[in-house]
């Protein structure tokens, strides 16, 4: 009799733990689950900062990145106009080749907000992804809306 107790007992425990676990995964379930909204917002966030990756990002160690290159043709003729007039069109020439719609593409340290490139007008922006890259001395900022 003390046998089937234990087992009674046992099995209780057993059904217990196994309904706690069951809940716990449903509502696990139901938290993890993305809506449509959140990631179609959260593709348009990163758009900015994909591309200033892209910008700032290098091959190996010895190849040169698209920041430093215009970085370093600024800083060596000394932000002259022939200087930014030459960054303004590679900056240009790298933007296009993504093909987006609108974009704003400055340096807000040295040059004081100076517009490198741009395409669209900024004033009709709805909804802008910005992302921020420095190097050296310079820092520069993407704005990408549609």
């Amino acid at each position: 009799m003390l046998d089937n107790k234990g087992s009674l007992y046992v099995m209780d425990a057993v059904l217990a733990i196994v309904l706690l676990l069951v809940v716990f995964l449903i509502i696990n379930s139901a938290i993890t689950i993305p809506t449509h909204e959140y990631s179609y917002e959260s593709k348009n966030i990163r758009t900015a900062q994909d591309v200033m990756e892209l910008l700032s990002g290098r091959i190996d160690f010895q190849d040169e990145s698209f920041l430093s290159k215009i970085s370093t043709i600024l800083s060596d003729d000394e932000n002259s106009k022939e200087s930014i007039r030459e960054v303004s069109q590679l900056c240009e020439d790298k933007l296009d080749s993504y093909d987006f719609e609108n974009y704003r593409f400055s340096e807000n340290n040295i040059l004081k907000g100076k517009v490198l490139a741009s395409k669209g007008y900024y004033s009709d922006a709805n909804a802008v992804s910005v992302a921020t890259r420095t190097y050296g001395d310079y820092s520069y900022t993407l704005s990408i809306w549609q």
